[in-house]
C-alpha cells in the first residue's frame, strides 16, 4: 500500500513539475528554438527569382570570401573578449569591496549606485557618452578651459570609445555574479590564508579567485553575450566605420533587403559566441550548469 501511494505521489510531483516547467519550455521553443531553426534554414538557400528559392550555400561562401565580412566578424569577437576582460578586471575589485568590506546601509548604497545607471535605457546612456566626449562636449568644453587642449577635442569615433562604452553598459552584470559568489566566502577562510604566511596577492590566488570562478564565468559569459551582440553602443560612439558585425546584419536585414544573407551572418555569429562561450568554460574548467546555478 504504502509503495503503490509513493509511486502515485512521486507521478503527481512529476506532472505538478512538467505542468510548472511547460511555460517556460513553450517560451523557449517559441522565441529561441523554433526561430534559430528558421534562421539557419533561410540562410541555406539562394533567391532565383521573385518568390522562388533554391538550396545554395552561397551565402556562406560570400561572408568567407569578402574580406570586409572576415575581418569585422574576427575584430568583434576579439573587441569582445578585450571588452569583456576590462569589465572583470574593473568589476572584480568593486564586487570585492561591496561584498566583504561593507555592511549594512552603506552596502546597498553602494550597489545601489551600480544599479542606478540602468534605470534609463541604453540609448540615454549612450547619448549620455555622446554629450562627455563629442567636440563641443564637456570633457571638450574642460580641457579647453583648463588650457591642456588649445581647441576642441574629438574623442568620439575610435576604439578606445567604443570600449568605455561597451564596458559601461555591461558592468552591472559582471559585478551582481560576483558580488552574489564573494557574500558566500567565509572571512575565517580570508584570515587563515594571512595567518599562514599569505599576502594579498597569494590569498587572493589561491582561495578568493578559486571560490569567485563559478561568478566569474558566469559574469564573463553574460558580459561577452551582451558585447557580441551589442549594435546600438558600437554604432553610436564608433561612428559609421566601427566595423561591428552587428551592423553588418543590419545592413543585410534592413538596408539591402537580402535575408538570406543576414541570415547567414546571424548564424555564424551564434556559432562565434558558443564556441566562444564553450572555450572559455574548458579554460576556466566549469561547466555550464554549475555557472547558471
Amino acid at each position: 500500500m504504502s509503495n503503490g501511494t509513493s509511486v502515485k505521489g512521486g507521478g503527481t510531483f512529476r506532472f505538478g513539475l512538467l505542468l510548472l516547467a511547460f511555460p517556460l519550455l513553450l517560451w523557449l521553443f517559441l522565441l529561441v528554438v523554433l526561430p534559430h531553426i528558421d534562421l539557419f534554414l533561410v540562410s541555406m538557400r539562394e533567391r532565383i527569382s521573385y518568390g522562388k528559392y533554391e538550396f545554395s550555400l552561397i551565402n556562406y561562401i560570400e561572408f568567407f570570401s569578402e574580406p570586409l565580412y572576415w575581418n569585422t566578424y574576427v575584430r568583434t569577437a576579439v573587441m569582445s573578449i578585450f571588452a569583456t576582460f576590462l569589465t572583470l578586471v574593473i568589476g572584480f575589485p568593486v564586487s570585492y569591496y561591496i561584498a566583504k568590506f561593507m555592511r549594512g546601509k552603506g552596502k546597498n548604497v553602494l550597489f545601489l549606485m551600480c544599479l542606478i545607471p540602468f534605470w534609463v535605457s541604453e540609448l540615454v546612456r549612450t547619448f549620455g557618452w555622446m554629450i562627455l566626449l563629442r567636440e563641443s562636449g564637456v570633457v571638450s568644453n574642460f580641457l579647453q578651459w583648463s588650457g591642456i587642449a588649445d581647441g576642441p577635442v574629438e574623442m568620439l569615433y575610435n576604439d578606445a570609445t567604443i570600449m568605455v562604452g561597451l564596458v559601461y553598459t555591461s558592468m552591472l552584470f559582471m559585478i551582481v555574479p560576483l558580488v552574489s559568489v564573494l557574500d558566500s566566502l567565509d572571512d575565517s577562510l580570508i584570515e587563515a590564508g594571512y595567518d599562514l604566511g599569505g599576502n594579498g596577492f597569494t590569498v587572493t590566488r589561491d582561495i578568493v579567485i578559486p571560490h569567485a570562478m563559478p561568478g566569474i564565468a558566469s559574469g564573463c559569459i553574460v558580459v561577452f553575450m551582451l558585447t557580441l551582440g551589442n549594435y546600438l553602443t558600437p554604432n553610436l560612439l564608433g561612428g559609421k566605420d566601427s566595423l561591428w558585425f552587428t551592423e553588418q546584419i543590419y545592413t543585410q536585414f534592413i538596408t539591402r533587403f537580402n535575408w538570406e544573407s543576414g541570415s547567414a551572418f546571424g548564424f555564424l555569429l551564434l556559432v562565434l559566441s558558443s564556441l566562444i562561450v564553450w572555450v572559455g568554460l574548458k579554460l576556466s574548467k566549469q561547466t555550464l550548469s554549475e555557472t547558471v546555478g
